[in-house]
């Protein structure tokens, strides 16, 4: 994609992948990044530009640029997998910190 998206894009691109949207990324055109095929994040906003800003699941906060990084939205049974396989352990209490 060249130049900015028009102003309707961007709202469109709002619409479509608001905060808290869980997005896998396919390819990225930055080669600096360490982001990979196949990982996962969650948007955190889209600015007026269009970029698609992320928290990703490993680590990070690369946005992604539309138009240019390729991702999609994961899809409802992606989304209850996750929630099935999070695993959530509360700390155990050491008999030291109990007195």
């Amino acid at each position: 994609m060249f130049g900015f998206p028009s102003s309707s894009e961007v709202e469109r691109i709002k619409r479509e992948y608001p905060e808290g949207t869980r997005i896998s990324l396919i390819s990225m055109q930055d080669l600096h990044s360490r982001l990979e095929s196949g990982d996962r994040g969650t948007v955190v906003a889209v600015d007026d530009i269009g970029t698609v800003h992320m928290r990703w699941d490993r680590g990070g906060s690369l946005g992604l640029v539309y138009g240019e990084d390729r991702f999609r939205k994961l899809t409802p049974e992606e989304i209850e997998q996750e929630k099935n396989s999070a695993v959530i352990e509360k700390p155990k209490k050491s008999k030291n910190m109990e007195r």
